[in-house]
């Protein structure tokens, strides 16, 4: 019944912002017991969480993104966005978004991906 759908720019110039949102139907992210992720898979690291963001809009990243990532959300949508900045195209890859249970990293529903290509 939960269902994500990412959605955003497939091409992002290297040293630009790749910007994406994911659109949540079935349910409210203003819901107490999810946080809401981003994570992201790439030809030389694999799956990576990128960071999460909680019902009360508030964020965690991961220690090796926190400096180019930033997670918000519009309630009003019952959307939540990500922005990576200064890309390379070491960024390429797909990248989800998917529904945390408790913010313990139980990650029950996942958008189907989207690819992000970094390339001038």
């Amino acid at each position: 019944q939960v269902r994500l759908q990412e959605s955003g720019p497939g091409l992002v110039q290297p040293s630009q912002t790749l910007s994406l949102t994911c659109t949540v139907s079935g349910g409210p992210i203003i819901n107490r017991y999810y946080h809401w992720a981003w994570i992201r898979q790439t030809p030389g690291k694999g799956l990576e969480w990128i960071g999460s963001i909680t019902y009360k809009g508030d964020t965690n990243y991961s220690p090796s993104l926190k400096s180019r990532t930033s997670i918000s959300r519009d309630t009003s949508m019952n959307r939540f966005n990500l922005q990576l900045s200064s890309v390379s195209p070491e960024d390429t890859g797909v990248y989800y978004c998917a529904r945390d249970e408790y913010g313990m990293g139980n990650n029950d529903y996942w958008g189907q991906g989207t690819q992000v290509t970094v390339s001038s």
